[in-house]
């Protein structure tokens, strides 16, 4: 029975595993974890199953689809590439603007992202948007601002911490986010039995919460508070401790001037954590034994997100965790991205209609409906989605829904009909995805130990199908060639990622990595600072002006004025889902269904809302119906509904998926409410009202 050790590339855990298949065909036996991976140790979740439905799913489409009326046509690549490059030029000679978006599966897929330069000279445009911003950029905002580079992530070391506290995450079901940490269950059972804690910050009870030894609710979006009264107790109680770290700290006393100006007991207040409990947290934290404080995807997807951010690596700086063993660490990566890669730009140019500045080389995906919508010079006619479902994916679906059933050219590089790409004129399916080779190279270095994994092909690649990144580097070559422009180099992703391993710090190369199938351990996280620093004067620049102006403006005028009343809305995200793309996964779908509103006791039976029943759950954006889940695991004031669902638009081609559709949280969320430092949509806090919905109907 053949056997092929290879990396689960759905998540950002990078598990290890061990597919086998049926001797002489292509039929996949099973799926299981590899015991002998360094890295995963064995485990998986239930989300590496997916893959085998994934291959051998009968709505993945094989062949490039042109969009005839309501109807599908397969056609030649060549036929393909062709009458998408002709439509393309005439566009352009017509003075339309083309645009970019890039899904959240393409950080899971290094080659893509070796042909993106030509793809975006190709299309000579700037707009570009990217799941990013409705996830991690406020991460990476901060760093370039502190650190000196975008891509200078601090790791927990939950390994060796003894203190492990987590703001708006939740690593049991996403095994870890922005944070590459595999078997997160048992690291956990390990930090508690070496005598260490687990705090879990979060409006919901999450899963993670669940096994924590303190939980406390927050209220939605209110984490700048509690972020500065953790501060503020420390320095009140003498125990800021920055240690080695204090002589590389620029402007450390003007960010305490500026914190110094609110009241603990206020902020307390307004987040909802007793101040005993903050004032306890702070000695905690602050106390001999290494710590680390992370937040997450609640904290990244607030109006306060870069804030948020910036306030929790001064807490990991003032306790002295920053670069100890057990805090926050910086790793040293087989293919390093700080030292091969730019770190980063803000506001080198704006968007055409609301002037957000562009931050990466981006625009925010907030501003993708409008820049489609809005007549003038520049109005985007012509769009590429790679691997991104931006309908289901970002606030205000429904406008961008409208706005792509408009646009004169659309194509799509993507597996499925799609909420989004059901729009597109063409889409470009890839090959199945052990057709592929997979190396972590965006999420190895955010992993809590240094690591590398190189896995090659399961299968041979099925005649007449061709790899994502083959898509894109010729479609290129086609478009460029259309606007007699010359025709880009094509270099394969393999070269790109061996000449990335043998420049780097550790000079390896990709055969070194090939050499050990079950991955490559290269050690646990050793402090990098200051040579790590990427700041022009080697220092970590803490009182960056724009986050001070956010700190005494912008949040000054929030704390200051009365709390939003009513219900909030947050996400959440389960195990056995990623995002909205795995929505067809049979395996992953079985089960009770998880589309639902939690929604506490308190608040369901003042509206008369029963358990199970349907109810109406609207905003100032949009409205729909779903089935409520009474629940304490949310705090009052709080209702919750999984991200990743509403698979039931029109003319989507997701069997699996539209059994049990579910509904968008974002034909919820409002495209106005954004971290302007950022652009990052601001997805958590959303008002909303909730009514039983026989009570709509029966008006």
């Amino acid at each position: 029975m053949p056997t092929h050790i290879r990396t689960c590339h759905i998540c950002e855990a990078n598990c290890g595993i061990v597919i086998e298949i049926a001797e002489g065909s292509r039929d996949i036996l099973s799926i299981k974890g590899d015991a002998a991976n360094p890295f995963s140790r064995g485990h998986t979740c239930p989300k590496a199953t997916a893959i085998a439905d994934l291959e051998n799913d009968p709505d993945r489409l094989r062949l490039p689809m042109r969009r005839v009326g309501d109807e599908w046509v397969a056609a030649s690549w060549e036929a393909a590439f062709a009458d998408i490059a002709a439509r393309f030029a005439r566009l352009r000679a017509a003075g339309g603007e083309s645009a970019l978006y890039v899904g959240n599966p393409n950080a899971h897929n290094y080659s893509v992202s070796t042909q993106l330069a030509l793809l975006k000279k190709a299309l000579g445009t700037r707009n570009v948007f990217s799941a990013g911003s409705v996830d991690q950029v406020p991460h990476q905002l901060v760093q370039m601002w502190i650190y000196g580079h975008n891509a200078l992530f601090p790791i927990p070391d939950i390994d060796r911490t003894q203190h492990l506290v987590i703001i708006g995450g939740n690593p049991l079901a996403s095994n870890g986010s922005v944070w590459t940490v595999p078997d997160v269950k048992k690291r956990l059972r390990d930090l508690r039995a070496r005598g260490g804690r687990l705090t879990v910050i979060d409006p919901r009870r999450t899963e993670t919460a669940e096994i924590a030894d303190t939980h406390h609710f927050i209220r939605p979006g209110t984490d700048p508070a509690l972020l500065v009264a953790l501060l503020l107790a420390m320095d009140e109680a003498g125990l800021v401790a920055p240690g080695r770290l204090a002589p590389l700290l620029a402007g450390w006393e003007e960010v305490w001037a500026a914190l110094r100006v609110f009241d603990i007991a206020g902020l307390a207040d307004r987040c909802g954590i007793a101040e005993a409990d903050i004032r306890a947290l702070a000695a905690s934290l602050a106390g001999p034994e290494p710590a680390v404080v992370y937040g997450r995807i609640g904290v990244s997807t607030a109006e306060f997100a870069t804030l948020n951010h910036w306030l929790i690596n001064l807490l990991n700086i003032a306790t002295g965790n920053l670069d100890r063993i057990g805090g926050a660490m910086f790793s040293s990566p087989a293919a390093d991205l700080v030292a091969q890669s730019g770190a980063g730009s803000r506001g080198r140019f704006a968007s055409r209609v609301s002037g957000h500045p562009e931050l990466l080389g981006e625009f925010p995906a907030v501003a993708l409906a409008e820049e489609i919508a809005t007549p003038g010079p520049g109005q985007v006619r012509a769009l590429v989605t790679i691997a991104g479902n931006p309908v289901l994916s970002v606030p205000d679906g429904g406008a961008l829904d409208a706005a792509l059933a408009d646009i004169d050219l659309y194509v799509a590089i993507d597996m499925y009909v799609t909420a989004t790409t059901r729009h597109a004129h063409w889409i470009l399916p890839p090959c199945g995805p052990l057709e592929k080779d997979h190396y972590p190279l965006f999420l190895a270095p955010i992993a809590t130990r240094n690591f590398a994994a190189y896995s090659p092909p399961v299968f041979e690649a099925t005649p007449g199908t061709k790899s994502d990144w083959q898509i894109v580097a010729e479609l290129a070559r086609a478009l460029a060639g259309a606007q007699g422009q010359a025709l880009p180099n094509i270099v394969p992703p393999r070269d790109v990622l061996d000449r990335m391993l043998r420049a780097s710090e550790r000079g390896l190369s990709l055969a070194d990595i090939e050499a050990h199938p079950h991955g490559l351990d290269l050690g646990e996280h050793v402090p990098r600072l200051p040579e790590r620093l990427r700041t022009p004067d080697k220092t970590i620049h803490c009182a960056v002006p724009e986050l001070l102006e956010d700190l005494t403006g912008r949040f000054a005028d929030w704390l200051a004025a009365p709390a939003a009343a009513g219900l909030l809305l947050i996400g959440r995200r389960h195990l056995r889902n990623n995002n909205s793309w795995l929505g067809n996964s049979r395996r992953l779908a079985k089960g009770p269904a998880r589309c639902t509103l939690l929604i506490h006791p308190d608040d369901a039976g003042a509206r008369g809302v029963a358990d199970g029943a349907d109810v109406t759950l609207t905003s100032d954006t949009g409205t729909v119906i779903v089935a409520a889940e009474i629940s304490e695991s949310v705090m009052p004031g709080t209702v919750s509904l999984p991200h990743g669902f509403g698979h039931g638009r029109d003319g989507v081609r997701l069997r699996v998926a539209r059994e049990r559709p579910g509904v968008s949280i974002n034909d919820l969320t409002s495209r106005a409410r954004i971290d302007p430092l950022s652009g990052n949509a601001a997805l958590v806090g959303t008002p909303v009202e909730v009514s039983p919905a026989f009570a709509v109907a029966a008006e």
